[in-house]
């Protein structure tokens, strides 16, 4: 009797998480295309990628890798339909694009945020590996918190920090398609396969969210730039229990004639605040060089010689 009555648990058990899975493919699913992509005189390509309808008119997010150095572009959805895609604007350094697809109405997936992600918590990846479109993953986050380096062709490279691991599997073509949680909002990108059964996805949230806005009202990003290279260092204890944070973040090179190099700034000092914002890490800095810092002055906290001492620093735009 006990032996029945577990399977019928387990049964039950598999049964809600198929449930959930298939619920969730069946409301994201409309909201996911399959991104063809002309690159110069080269033909279009199935299976280029995926994207997903946002706004109900016509905006996609996909991975800027899926659409760079597009000549033209187009979107077909579960259902059949098919438009062409604008290229609204594309930033390597988070690995975000936005297109526009030349359609009255689509049907958006609802936004989430990544930020209340739990590690073990359920995640559907849904888009077209390998050409093959609409297909449906499941698994779980397997880890947070990690980092993905890009670059975008200008010697500038970034950390997008925060990006979702999960075993949930990838594939070529599933760049640019939707992480969804199990109430089918989206919460990444998926944008990476690292290896055997590792996926990696940059997470939507309050970060990410403004730097998909500024691509849909501007076509493009604008970042501050102070012009260092840092590094986590830990604080002394002493003044670990007075700001009440372990870490900051450590200036170990300055670079000639930036703002940085122009300001009192030195190398060795420790940031520990941007404005009056805590910084713990490199991630930290980068995520507060936005637009409305550029040209302002900036007064930043720095521990130099066991002392706290305020600089300020004019962030140049990022070029």
């Amino acid at each position: 009797m006990a032996d029945e009555t577990a399977v019928a648990t387990e049964r039950e058990a598999l049964d809600a998480y198929s449930m959930t899975v298939t619920a969730v493919a069946q409301q994201v699913l409309p909201a996911v295309a399959s991104l063809r992509v002309r690159r110069g005189s080269r033909s279009f390509e199935g299976g280029a990628g995926s994207g997903v309808v946002i706004t109900s008119d016509g905006f996609l997010v996909t991975s800027a890798h899926v659409v760079a150095q597009a000549g033209a572009a187009s979107a077909s959805f579960i259902d059949g339909s098919e438009y062409e895609l604008d290229v609204v604007g594309a930033d390597p350094l988070s690995d975000l694009a936005v297109a526009r697809a030349r359609a009255a109405t689509l049907e958006p997936i609802q936004i989430g945020n990544a930020d209340n992600l739990r590690v073990g918590q359920l995640v559907v990846a849904i888009g077209n590996p390998m050409g093959f479109s609409g297909s449906v993953t499941s698994g779980v986050v397997s880890g947070l918190g990690r980092s993905l380096a890009t670059a975008d062709g200008n010697g500038h490279r970034r950390f997008i920090e925060d990006v979702i691991q999960t075993d949930a599997a990838l594939n070529p073509g599933n760049s640019g398609g939707a992480l969804a949680d199990w109430r089918a909002r989206l919460v990444g990108v998926n944008t990476a396969v690292a290896g055997m059964g590792l996926g990696l996805a940059v997470p939507i949230n309050k970060t990410t969210q403004a730097i998909l806005s500024a691509l849909m009202r501007n076509g493009r990003v604008r970042r501050a730039f102070l012009g260092i290279a840092g590094g986590t260092r830990p604080l002394p204890p002493a003044v670990a229990a007075r700001l009440g944070r372990k870490a900051g973040v450590e200036v170990q090179e300055v670079v000639a004639g930036s703002p940085a190099a122009t300001s009192a700034l030195r190398s060795g000092d420790v940031i520990v605040s941007v404005a009056d914002v805590p910084v713990a890490k490199a991630g930290d800095l980068q995520r507060l060089m936005v637009e409305a810092h550029i040209g302002a002055k900036l007064a930043l906290t720095v521990l130099r010689g066991g002392k706290l001492v305020t600089v300020e620093v004019v962030p140049v735009e990022l070029a």
